[in-house]
């Protein structure tokens, strides 16, 4: 073949040769199974839609298409029911909540009107509830008070209405790119503690306008807020008697119901649902106590006590909400807290009530659908609206059977916007401030709950108390962030110093439990076949302390990885490895500094005329020969990472020299992660091209038999679908029952019950006797890359026997 001029001229010049490629097909043409390693352009065609795909993807977009068309009578049922019930419970909710929102009580109706009309069509969950909620509530209304100081001409309404569709488009696109997977960044503690922190706020808010307190500023910290509630409580006014009596009737109702439900299990679906009504019997009872005590009056200010007033009927603030320049800069800083709250409490509430009714959600369509609804929410007078959890856990006890029933509860939320305004005047505030209260209670996580963080994860159990101690004593806006920040750090430092594992065999076997208890040794009846499994030499997988675990072989090291391998642990995993290795065996040349000024810095040796006090230990140990790594929890190898391997195959390689240490890798799952392997070096055999994991490393090993990598091989599918049987190889058999299935495990076996090995020349993978077949696990290729530890063992010994060494690993 005619030399490559251009592939010359490029090895010249960048020092690549690109006639080597990553893999080594051109030197096996026999037929056998080849690996092929993953390519850029490969990469980047997945990413390219397809006809196929993109039909699916606008499927996706419409899950309602795979329900809508089977809806029944039984599910109609079930949906109208939910929906009215959810609807009697929306609309005091709403028209509270908005009040915290520093908004007019019918924006909460305009809120929760276009989210339950609209998510039906989008939903993955049917018992989710998209509107308006405690926490997103008063999130608004901070941003409202804090942007209003630096921009006064701007109008509450204004400022709520630009944020739901800012906050809107970027959850839609976020949703329509399928990011729905950075749900999965927030940690169920961080969720645990904003909610409890919120809860606590938002109850502690109340409290004035439960008692009638004037003069208190609900949006200082928590703690001022309860300081000078209580510095208030001589200036309680006749609304406190609204008030209380509203929380203690709300309290009991759901109380009484509850025990008579456990009491007559046969009525306890009534029970449900009048307990479920609470809020509204409650409202009524005081519209009409406020309507009995302030007849006659037209202006609200003229009450006994605070009353809601004037609540407009119909949808009087329909247009575009404003978008320009001036509200995007006063609304930039608060658009990241708006969305980590609207993406927490949907979520959150959404994946929960999937796992307790048996089914899944998809987050990205979940993202498209709170997205769609705050994009055009605004236009009708909505502000930011996502999931809740009172009403929710109404809505799937009620027995929603699918996200239609939204369209029930969107139509009285509709009547009571044009019919019962005029009602809505009399509306103590006082008992709305009792409806806040009592919802939100429902938000903080009970002891059981905590305390499962503590036997847990006590480091967790900390974070979940600072993000409460951060919202209560400045803002749960910060309670969020230290939460969040706080996982992360944790995440980050776990992954740091995750501990890496060097491996020993024990022979296993298993008997029944009742031959272990109480029973002598000899008595004991086994099973199943003994195996080799490998365990932490260290003795930290809380393994029995009376078990004898050995080193694999002398000069043989197995190293399991704790988290992955990575640029945040390389460094410290490879100096584990480096430590450990360097204390268990010696140099190869125990005298390979001739003079003492050779000797390196780090490494000086014993004064002169003097010998090393632990010399002969140092001498019995054996030299190392091998390493071989469990990759099983390593998905991704980064260039860090790598290079960090290819810095510690030489540093051994020194240490070793004259011979090259071999490096075998067990459980490598991912095409990338053994391309980045092969491209560093590892898994190729040096006489067949590649420039790792080399058998000959010294001219002392001229004129020694070099042998073939062993490979493991399985039983092929026949024709028919069936497994066929067997084992065939050249040279020495290596006899396995009828469930061995792999020539190293076979070669494994043997050693660890002290048989004698006899090298395997060479495989016939492919070959037929008697109707029976094997093939090759992994390509003929890549002869270092084993399926599990064990294949990787025998891997390591065949090697060591082509080299004709001891066991010891000694000259």
């Amino acid at each position: 073949m005619a030399p490559n001029k251009h592939a010359d001229r490029v090895k010249r010049i960048f020092g690549i040769d690109p006639d080597q490629a990553l893999d080594d097909s051109p030197f096996f043409d026999d037929g056998s199974f080849v690996e092929e390693e993953p390519s850029v352009k490969e990469a980047l065609f997945h990413l390219f839609p397809t006809i196929p795909g993109i039909l699916a993807y606008l499927k996706e977009l419409f899950p309602f298409l795979g329900w809508i068309f089977h809806y029944n009578l039984t599910w109609l049922l079930g949906d109208f029911i939910a929906g009215v019930t959810v609807g009697f419970v929306v609309v005091p909710q709403g028209m509270a909540y908005a009040l915290l929102a520093k908004l007019p009580p019918e924006y909460g109706l305009y809120t929760s009107f276009v989210g339950f009309l609209l998510y039906w069509a989008f939903a993955t969950s049917k018992d989710i509830t998209i509107g308006a909620v405690a926490v997103m509530s008063t999130i608004v209304g901070n941003i409202i008070i804090n942007v209003q100081k630096t921009h006064p001409d701007l109008s509450a309404e204004t400022i709520a209405r630009s944020l739901a569709l800012i906050s809107g488009i970027v959850l839609l696109f976020l949703g329509l790119i399928r990011a729905g997977f950075i749900v999965e960044f927030i940690p169920l503690v961080a969720i645990g503690a904003f909610m409890t922190g919120s809860a606590i706020s938002i109850a502690a808010g109340q409290v004035a306008g439960l008692l009638g307190i004037s003069g208190i500023n609900n949006r200082d910290p928590t703690y001022l807020v309860i300081i000078n509630t209580l510095k208030g409580l001589p200036r309680a006014k006749l609304d406190a008697a609204l008030g209380l009596t509203a929380l203690f009737g709300l309290y009991f109702i759901r109380w009484f119901c509850n025990f008579m439900g456990r009491k007559h299990p046969r009525y306890q679906k009534t029970w449900f649902f009048i307990s479920t009504l609470r809020m509204a019997f409650i409202v009524i009872l005081y519209i009409l106590i406020s309507w009995l005590v302030n007849r006659g009056i037209s202006n609200s200010l003229d009450a006994k006590f605070k009353i809601l007033g004037i609540v407009p009927s119909g949808f009087q603030h329909v247009g575009a909400p404003q978008l320009d320049l001036e509200i995007l800069e006063a609304l930039g800083p608060d658009i990241p807290t708006t969305i980590l709250v609207l993406l927490i409490e949907h979520i959150a509430i959404s994946k929960s009530f999937g796992r307790v009714n048996n089914y899944i959600i998809n987050p990205s369509q979940e993202l498209v659908a709170i997205g769609f609804s705050n994009v055009f929410g605004p236009f009708l007078g909505g502000y930011p609206a996502t999931g809740s959890f009172s009403r929710t856990a109404i809505k799937s006890k009620a027995g929603v059977r699918t996200p239609l029933a939204g369209i029930f509860t969107a139509v009285i939320v509709l009547l009571a916007l044009y019919a019962l305004t005029s009602v809505f005047f009399y509306i103590p505030s006082a008992g709305l401030c009792a409806i806040i209260i009592h919802a939100v209670g429902d938000l903080i996580s009970p002891p059981r709950d905590v305390y499962q963080y503590w036997t847990t994860s006590p480091l967790e159990f900390v974070i979940f108390f600072a993000g409460v101690f951060v919202s209560v004593f400045t803002s749960i806006e910060n309670g969020i962030y230290v939460t969040i920040a706080a996982s992360a750090a944790l995440l980050l430092f776990r992954v740091a110093k995750s501990p890496g594992r060097f491996l020993g065999k024990v022979n296993v076997q298993t008997v029944t439990r009742d031959n272990v208890r109480g029973s002598s040794s000899s008595s004991q009846e086994t099973l199943g076949d003994k195996h080799t499994a490998f365990m932490d030499l260290a003795r930290n997988d809380l393994s029995n302390p009376q078990i004898d675990i050995k080193s694999p072989y002398p000069g043989v090291f197995i190293y399991r990885f704790g988290e992955g391998l990575n640029y945040v642990n390389s460094a410290r995993h490879l100096d584990t490895l480096t430590i450990y290795i360097f204390n268990h065996t010696r140099r190869t040349q125990l005298n390979k500094y001739d003079k003492i000024g050779d000797r390196p810095w780090n490494d000086p040796g014993p004064r002169r005329g003097k010998t090393a006090a632990n010399h002969d230990e140092i001498a019995a140990r054996p030299t190392l020969r091998a390493v071989i790594l469990d990759f099983t929890s390593v998905n991704a190898l980064d260039v860090t990472a790598a290079q960090a391997l290819i810095d510690l195959r030489n540093q051994f390689d020194r240490y070793a020299d004259p011979y090259r240490v071999e490096w075998h890798f067990a459980g490598v799952s991912n095409r990338w992660t053994k391309r980045a392997l092969v491209a560093s070096g590892f898994g190729a055999d040096s006489v067949r091209g590649g420039n790792g994991g080399v058998i000959v490393g010294s001219a002392s090993d001229e004129g020694k038999g070099v042998l073939e990598p062993l490979l493991g091989v399985a039983e092929a599918a026949a024709d028919d679908g069936s497994v066929i049987e067997g084992l065939r190889g050249k040279g020495p058999r290596v006899r396995a029952s009828a469930k061995e299935v792999d020539v190293e495990a076979a070669a494994a076996s043997a050693t660890s019950a002290g048989e004698e090995i006899s090298p395997v020349a060479s495989s016939s993978v492919g070959s037929r006797r008697g109707g029976r077949r094997l093939v090759p696990l992994y390509g003929v290729n890549r002869p270092y890359f084993h399926v599990d530890v064990e294949t990787a063992v025998a891997g390591a010994i065949q090697s060591l026997a082509g080299r004709g060494e001891e066991w010891s690993g000694r000259e």
